[in-house]
Formats: structure tokens, sequence, C-alpha cells
């Protein structure tokens, strides 16, 4: 079978994050601007690849005293680090539709091996008559093993910003016209 190459859509994928706020509550938030794409070897998608950019700067909280906060050198310095990255390195098939896509994922040039836990969506020719994938993938990093160790201690105990955060991505790509993927 040959390779495949399928682009991120932008416009319909979701790049989300989860963490905890002073123990009790959830922030959640999301990147606005990434690019990324996926290589499959035909219908085998266990014999794929995975790479995505995602731009430190486009994160997104919906406040944005909170979203200056974290492009600070106190979390990600996105002035000195412009890109998130995830490469990777194998996929596992875990049956009826789902994998685990292991990789890299480097933040702040720290660079950690992580498993997404994916499910594949499905394949459909849209109405102009691209081809698309769609998968939903999700897993969870300690920050501080990333360099993002910012905190304060609160009074009652705990701490203000969670350690671990959950990543999800909704993800919907558009096959690569094949002088394109060239």
């Amino acid at each position: 079978m040959a390779l495949k190459t399928w682009q991120l859509d932008a416009a319909h994928t979701t790049v989300g994050f989860m963490v905890r706020h002073m123990v009790v509550a959830k922030v959640h938030g999301r990147f606005t601007k990434f690019e990324g794409k996926v290589v499959v070897n035909g219908e085998d998608l266990s014999q794929g690849s995975a790479e995505v950019k995602i731009e430190a700067a486009s994160i997104d909280t919906g406040v944005e005293q909170r979203d200056n906060h974290l492009r600070s050198p106190d979390f990600f310095d996105a002035a000195a680090f412009p890109k998130l990255i995830f490469r990777s390195k194998r996929v596992q098939d875990a049956g009826k539709g789902h994998y685990r896509v292991v990789g890299d994922l480097t933040i702040r040039d720290v660079t950690r091996e992580v498993t997404l836990d994916t499910e594949f969506l499905g394949k459909v020719k849209d109405p102009w008559g691209n081809e698309r994938l769609a998968f939903q993938a999700s897993t969870s990093i300690e920050r501080k093993e990333f360099g993002l160790s910012w905190n304060q201690a609160l009074e009652a105990g705990g701490l203000l910003v969670g350690e671990r955060v959950d990543i999800t991505l909704d993800v919907q790509a558009v096959a690569v016209a094949a002088e394109q993927a060239a």
C-alpha cells in the first residue's frame, strides 16, 4: 500500500487542555494556531505517523491576563520557545478502532515520551470531494516534567495550579493531493 498524507484542518480541529485551579476548580483552554500532518499506509492505521507543531503564544483560556501569564517565562516562555511539538514514534493497535500513539512531546526544549489514547472516528468524503479522516485523542502530562513549574501554595493547603494537565485533541484531517504530497 502507498503512504497517504493528511493535513490537519485547523478550522475543524481542537487542541485543548484542562488543569486544576485552586485544587477544586478546572480551567479549560486551547491552542488556536497549529499545523500538522498524519501519514497513513493504506487502511492500516498502525503503520501511520503524526506530527503536530503548536504555537505556544496561541494559548487561549478566555482570560487575557491569565493567557499573558501562561505565555511568560513563568510557564511556556513563548518568546524563547515558540513551538510545542509532537512527533509520533509508533502506533499500537488497541482494537475496535482504538490506538495508542506513542511519541515525543517537546515543550520548552524538554522532550518526553507520551502516549495518546486515540479513537479513529472514520473516513468520509466531504461535499467538495475531499477525503477526510477524524480522530479523538487524549493524554495527561505532569507539567513540571516539561519545565512548567511555577506555582503558589494555598493557605488552606494545596497548590494554585494543578501539576497534571489533561490534553484532548479532536482532529479532522484532509487528504493531500498526490502532486502536493510529493
